[in-house]
């Protein structure tokens, strides 16, 4: 569903605030290789992240990623997709057809519908610090 760039920023953020939880920040190449992503892709990705005020971005040499704990409750998975993908997932045909609404919907429609608006409640509900914990906890993952 989301794009292969909004995964890798979804599982970037997920590892910056788990080591954030430990206090560390958190290296590009550090970062690039748990995700197994290319260090230049992941550069992009963490640069929108930071644009969007989801990251922080220290430099120097005890520079590094990070996210403030007090921010990471707040801080809610939609934001992450939104700063990535935009908002598409949530407004656009599951088929990609330019004119499907209600008023002219196309097959999917109404199935389509109610699973987007379940995935946006669901992201919109979705702490990072609550993902962070079940990451941390071994309830999730970031590589397969």
């Amino acid at each position: 569903m989301f794009s292969k760039t909004c995964q890798y920023g979804i599982k970037s953020t997920l590892y910056i605030a788990l080591q954030s939880i430990n206090e560390n920040r958190v290296s590009l190449k550090d970062i690039a290789k748990e995700i197994d992503s290319p260090e230049a892709f992941t550069a992009k990705i963490l640069q929108k992240l930071v644009h969007a005020g989801i990251i922080i971005s220290v430099r120097g040499q005890m520079g590094g990623f990070l996210i403030e704990r007090e921010k990471m409750d707040s801080l809610k998975l939609i934001q992450i997709v939104n700063a990535i993908d935009g908002d598409h997932i949530f407004v656009e045909c599951g088929l990609g057809l330019s004119q499907c609404n209600s008023s002219f919907p196309c097959p999917l429609h109404e199935q389509f519908s109610k699973i987007r608006t379940d995935l946006k409640a669901m992201m919109e509900t979705t702490s990072l610090l609550g993902f962070a914990t079940g990451l941390h906890d071994g309830l999730t993952f970031l590589k397969r």
